[in-house]
């Protein structure tokens, strides 16, 4: 079989194109999220923190229950909204490139198991507010997203992602002095379920030029093996 070399040229470079569109969306996305964040921290400022009070979630009160989606995105305090812009902006950056779409529903999908996991079991007697369970939640799922998207550029970027931010999963443990642990874990684990839960459901990947691979051939018996072919030519690999 003859190889259309053109075609692949062609094929790699819609990809780039495709990723830089996403990349640039989710920068947009990002810069809006944070500027909402600061916002109604700023109000929340001028109110003496009255929105802590009156939308912080209470665990056990059902009455407080819908606070789940709104809780995440209020603050205690300067140091506090601070602290966590850094991890939102960057891990939310990397949870969006994909799609803005998939990102809404896994910001709705981590905040509801962060919320559910404080409100369930935490102390009845506690007010919780922050988005370090979210930031956990986009943590878990871009670690995640590579394998069951089965993309070796999301695949490579969980790991480092894994690698260089490991030390967060020592905060999402029972016993974590000062902060939420709850709010924590329960955002990791609905962050991984997410990246099982919205995975890329795609067929296979056009090859060589736009045409299917050819019938009983590596690339239509395995679409993912397809899939990785086409991102190692994008990386200049093969």
């Amino acid at each position: 079989m003859g190889r259309d070399t053109q075609g692949w040229d062609a094929a790699g470079r819609g990809t780039a194109e495709e990723m830089v569109a996403e990349a640039r969306r989710a920068l947009f996305v990002m810069f809006g999220f944070m500027a909402v964040v600061w916002a109604l921290h700023l109000v929340n400022w001028l109110g003496d923190y009255r929105l802590d009070r009156e939308f912080g979630l209470v665990p056990h009160d059902m009455g407080r229950l819908p606070d789940i989606l709104v809780a995440p995105f209020l603050h205690f305090g300067w140091s506090h909204v601070e602290a966590n812009s850094g991890p939102l902006f960057v891990f939310g950056f990397l949870a969006a490139y994909r799609g803005v779409v998939r990102f809404l529903w896994l910001t709705l999908l981590v905040a509801m198991t962060s919320g559910l996991a404080v409100w369930l079991f935490e102390d009845t007697d506690t007010l919780v507010v922050g988005a370090s369970g979210v930031i956990f939640g986009y943590f878990g799922y871009v670690v995640l997203r590579g394998l069951f998207d089965r993309r070796l550029i999301d695949t490579l970027i969980g790991l480092v992602m894994a690698a260089s931010f490991a030390y967060l999963v020592t905060v999402a443990v029972p016993g974590t002095p000062g902060v939420s642990w709850l709010a924590h874990l329960g955002g990791l684990v609905g962050g991984m379920a997410g990246a099982y839960l919205l995975r890329d459901r795609r067929g296979p990947v056009p090859v060589a030029g736009g045409e299917p691979a050819a019938a009983g051939t590596p690339a239509a018996l395995d679409p993912g093996r397809a899939e990785l072919h086409r991102e190692l030519r994008d990386l200049g690999l093969l």
